[in-house]
């Protein structure tokens, strides 16, 4: 497949207000591209630019220098913004912020009025996305009684109702207890594996990061690290340094290394850490 995402040497920083000097970057030279099809993992500390990235993918922000062309549309075509927004959707941290109706069903159908979509394809797509998310037992409740993780599943069936090929999630779980993260996660992982929706993740949960195809580090503004998640989390004194953690596998992995004992580096789930752990305990 070919990429859906394509940027080249972004740089950004924002306007000055009234007299002040102008604020220094906050990216600086960010080249990325994505295949269609892909999840991709964004990393990072905070104030290292990952989610100014994120809101350059739906034209919320725009390049100072640089571009970045999404599904062939150059974000700064104003004239294509409404398409672009299309095909590309994006999810932010807190579900209350995007959801406007007082009905779960009307909320995912909101966009799609605006859109004059007819009403038999509208009642199609807003059932096959809240059965996407497992919300459709749901679709006749108020959001105000659904939980946090129940609520972002319904923004996120808002934007698969849009039927985007790509999808941006600028720190969804972040304000999420466990439970609702699994079924945030859950949710994301099913629409890339069935739908094939490009999937952008923005997080700085270590575990939700490895369940992606691939894991984009920055720092101060830059990308430092661009690899597979097993590839970019085995390097723990890097991450470290980068104020990130990694998995608690794939840390316990590591230091059984240190010690002196014969394991990969490369773990990334609790399966492969247990059947290593096995391993080293019958030849012992």
């Amino acid at each position: 497949m070919g990429n859906i995402i394509e940027i080249n040497d972004l740089h950004f920083r924002y306007e000055p207000t009234g007299e002040e000097e102008a604020p220094p970057e906050v990216l600086k030279g960010i080249d990325l591209s994505i295949k269609e099809g892909e999840f991709v993992a964004v990393l990072g500390h905070n104030g290292s630019g990952k989610s100014t990235l994120a809101k350059h993918l739906n034209a919320i922000l725009l390049p100072t220098t640089g571009s970045v062309i999404v599904d062939g549309i150059d974000t700064a075509d104003e004239e294509k913004l409404f398409e672009l927004r299309q095909r590309a959707g994006m999810v932010f941290q807190n579900p209350d912020n995007q959801i406007v109706s007082s009905i779960v069903e009307e909320d995912v159908a909101f966009a799609l009025e605006n859109l004059g979509v007819p009403y038999e394809e509208m009642r199609r797509r807003v059932d096959e996305s809240l059965k996407a998310v497992k919300m459709y037992k749901y679709r006749l409740h108020s959001p105000a009684q659904l939980s946090g993780g129940q609520k972002q599943r319904v923004a996120i069936a808002g934007i698969i109702a849009m039927q985007p090929k790509c999808i941006i999630l600028d720190e969804p779980t972040a304000m999420l207890d466990p439970s609702g993260r699994k079924e945030v996660m859950a949710t994301i992982k099913r629409m890339n594996r069935e739908q094939g929706i490009t999937v952008v993740l923005i997080t700085h949960y270590m575990d939700e990061a490895a369940q992606s195809d691939r894991v984009v580090v920055m720092d101060s503004g830059k990308i430092v690290m661009d690899d597979k998640p097993e590839k970019v989390f085995s390097q723990v004194d890097l991450m470290k340094k980068l104020r990130l953690d990694v998995p608690q596998v794939t840390e316990l992995a590591w230091e059984l290394k240190k010690a002196g004992y014969d394991i990969s580096p490369e773990i990334i789930s609790e399966d492969e850490c247990v059947e290593a752990i096995i391993r080293l305990m019958s030849e012992e």
